[in-house]
């Protein structure tokens, strides 16, 4: 039997290495120089090995002031995205009516729009209505974009459900308020929760739009570009660089999981 080399094959796997070296090397190497012993460039090969930036970023207080910032930001962020998205999908699920699609439109718009644009328009609407800057005005302006994966998520999980349990609910006496408690909410119970983490790790690194409308404010992403600008300790922003990986990666994984570990269950 004739040997044969299965080209294409070997050249998807290849393309495929190269695709995740391009986008993960440049993590990798910002997790580098959080050990470099030089505080002021970046040496290749490293010039020393030592843990004690991450000791010098545990003790200044500016880092600590834009973590609490960030984190109250993308909780409540979070928080009102779950609240508007889910309303928003179980307004426009199974519902015909004109401009439905427009709706749609209008409510995924916020995140398919550069965000340069959202935040510029964010910040002359607040400046035209007198909104002074603060962390509502970062809530409200991350809250635009939260919607939409909360809203993405539950249509997504809604469309994949039975219509007829919800039918059942209400032929047996149950109100629009039991149906959803007992039915809707524990179908998408997990939609909600991945939509809430990939929510809060998008709006805990987010830096374009929260430029606009921070005002003096520094959330951690604002904070890390400053001190890209103006370095002190370089090594000091790459460990919060990895605090911030780890704070949005993990919820993405764990959205992931929740997702697909429901979607081999239903099959």
């Amino acid at each position: 039997m004739p040997f044969k080399i299965n080209f294409g094959k070997y050249f998807l796997t290849f393309t495929t290495i190269l695709g995740f070296m391009f986008i993960h090397i440049p993590i990798f190497i910002i997790i580098m120089y959080a050990f470099s012993t030089d505080e002021k460039t970046f040496q290749f090969p490293l010039p020393g090995f030592t843990t004690k930036w991450f000791g010098v970023a545990w003790e200044r207080n500016d880092i600590w002031e834009a973590i609490s910032l960030s984190t109250q930001v993308a909780t409540i962020s979070t928080f009102i995205a779950i609240i508007l998205g889910t309303l928003a999908t179980l307004a426009v699920y199974r519902s015909q009516f004109f401009g439905k699609e427009v709706i749609s439109f209008l409510v995924i718009l916020p995140i398919a729009l550069p965000g340069i644009v959202t935040g510029i328009s964010l910040r002359s609407a607040m400046s035209l209505f007198g909104i002074p800057f603060s962390t509502w005005t970062i809530v409200i302006a991350h809250a635009t974009f939260c919607v939409v994966t909360v809203y993405n998520n539950v249509l997504a999980r809604l469309r994949r459900s039975s219509h007829s349990m919800v039918e059942a609910s209400m032929d047996l006496g149950a109100n629009p308020f039991q149906t959803f408690r007992y039915v809707i909410l524990p179908n998408i119970a997990t939609a909600l929760l991945a939509g809430g983490m990939l929510s809060f790790a998008l709006s805990f690194d987010e830096v374009i739009v929260t430029t606009f409308t921070a005002g003096q404010q520094s959330t951690v992403p604002i904070w890390m570009l400053t001190e890209f600008i103006r370095p002190r300790q370089r090594p000091v922003t790459n460990v919060v660089a990895v605090f911030v990986i780890l704070v949005t990666t993990l919820p993405i994984l764990l959205a992931y999981y929740l997702t697909k570990e429901d979607e081999v269950s239903k099959k």
